[in-house]
């Protein structure tokens, strides 16, 4: 499969094995923001826990239930944060689609950039014919994210998911194919 590469400062490519030093690191900075949503970001996230994540995500490549990626900045080959599609329905041509940018580099447009190359992959490489993100009413981040990529805000989805606990309602998003032409 051809991986798109980049989309200008940042990019995406497949998770290696040293790796994850970079994703420990960008964890444990990261815990304060990310953890609220994403509960394997914790404190006292190991470089273990990193190893075994880059072990499973290249597992789940080759099975194909899964396509995740390491975002990184193209002119340093900084690590910068995750994105993938999971969820693969390939029946029904569906995925969903998540992401995450460790603190340093949030608000710089990583994941938005990383999110069209993701989309682009699914659509042109697995055949998918809708990308859904499905994002809790209180991240407002993920929401921003999936509104500059121009995807379909669909609707409110009550009790949809849960973190660490919690019920959250989230907003179902969509893309699809011809999503991409302004891209």
């Amino acid at each position: 499969m051809e991986i798109p590469q980049s989309a200008g400062r940042f990019g995406i490519r497949r998770w290696r094995p040293e790796d994850a030093g970079a994703l420990h690191e960008a964890a444990v900075e990261s815990v304060g923001e990310v953890a609220r949503w994403l509960p394997w970001c914790h404190a006292g996230y190991s470089l273990d826990e990193a190893r075994a994540w880059i072990a499973t995500a290249s597992a789940a490549w080759d099975a194909g239930t899964m396509h995740d990626f390491c975002i990184i900045e193209c002119g340093t080959g900084a690590f910068v944060g995750g994105i993938g599609l999971s969820g693969i329905d390939e029946r029904q041509g569906m995925a969903n689609l998540g992401y995450w940018v460790r603190t340093g580099y949030a608000g710089q447009g990583a994941a938005t950039q990383a999110a069209r190359l993701v989309a682009r992959f699914g659509f042109e490489q697995l055949g998918l014919v809708r990308i859904e993100i499905v994002v809790a009413v209180e991240n407002l981040a993920s929401q921003r994210v999936a509104a500059k990529l121009g995807a379909l805000r669909e609707g409110l989805l009550r009790n949809r998911i849960r973190v660490n606990g919690e019920i959250h309602h989230a907003f179902m998003h969509s893309l699809v194919p011809e999503d991409t032409s302004s891209w």
